[in-house]
């Protein structure tokens, strides 16, 4: 973990695991909506690392809500 996209990502990650692990049903549909924000967290951190930050930093924005959402969702 050399930039800061790494840092951030591999930690948006690492929520995503605890997300769904603490605060979800634990259900192959939740499991596959973070799979999608996983991947949009990996696209972050390649198009950051690429240097184009705000796009990067939209992308992590957007996992994050989309994550968040899915926690929501899930939960009722």
């Amino acid at each position: 973990m050399a930039t800061f996209f790494d840092v951030v990502t591999v930690t948006c990650f690492a929520g995503l695991v605890l997300a769904f692990f603490q605060f979800t049903d634990r259900e192959m549909r939740t499991l596959l909506h973070f799979l999608f924000a996983g991947i949009v967290f990996a696209v972050a951190n390649q198009v950051g690392n690429a240097g184009v930050t705000f796009l990067a930093l939209i992308l992590i924005v957007a996992g994050a809500g989309y994550a968040f959402l899915v926690v929501r969702n899930s939960r009722a």
